[in-house]
C-alpha cells in the first residue's frame, strides 16, 4: 500500500507540516512539547526505575511540605487509584513512607526515606539534564520565563 508520506524527497513530512495551522495552537504545542520531553526523562529515569509520574511523587515526597496522598492526586492531576498505585510502588521498594495526617488521621501524608531521597537527588539530576536536552533551543532566560509564563497559566502565579 503506497502513501503519499514520501511525495517530496528530501523534505522531512514534520518540517513540512510545522507551517500548518495548528502549530500556532498553544494546547498543540504544549502536548507535543510534553510528548518528545517525556520519551527524554522516562529515558534518563530508567536507570532508577522510574518513570516520569513516579519520579514525580517521589520528588513531592522529597518536598518537606507533607503532601498527603489526595493532594498529589489534585496537584498531578491523576485519580486517586493511579496515586496509591504509584505509592505502593515506591513503598515497596523503600524509598517513600505513608503516615497518618497531623490534622486529620484518615489522610495519609508522603515522605521520602533516606533511600527515597538519595534516589531523588540522582533521578533529579538525570532529569535536569532531560530538561535541558528537551529545552536545547531556548536560552537559560528563555527557560526561566517560559516556566514563569507556564506557573502563571496555570496557577495565576509568577516563578
Amino acid at each position: 500500500m503506497a502513501t503519499d508520506v514520501d511525495d517530496a524527497p528530501g523534505t522531512e513530512p514534520a518540517e513540512k507540516l510545522v507551517a500548518a495551522p495548528i502549530s500556532q495552537d498553544a494546547g498543540f504545542l504544549l502536548a507535543k512539547l510534553h510528548a518528545a520531553g517525556s520519551v527524554l526523562n522516562n529515558r534518563a529515569l530508567a536507570g532508577f526505575g522510574l518513570k516520569e509520574r513516579s519520579y514525580s511523587v517521589l520528588a513531592l515526597a522529597n518536598s518537606d511540605l507533607e503532601p498527603t496522598q489526595r493532594e498529589m492526586a489534585e496537584f498531578l492531576s491523576l485519580d486517586p487509584s493511579q496515586i496509591v498505585a504509584l505509592i505502593d510502588e515506591l513503598e515497596k521498594r523503600g524509598l517513600v513512607m505513608r503516615a497518618p495526617g497531623k490534622q486529620d488521621r484518615r489522610a495519609k501524608i508522603v515522605s521520602a526515606t533516606a533511600e527515597g531521597s538519595s534516589v531523588f537527588r540522582q533521578a533529579e539530576a538525570a532529569a535536569r539534564e532531560a530538561e535541558s536536552a528537551a529545552l536545547a533551543g531556548l536560552s537559560d532566560a528563555e527557560v526561566g520565563e517560559l516556566k514563569g509564563l507556564l506557573r502563571k497559566a496555570l496557577w495565576n502565579r509568577g516563578a
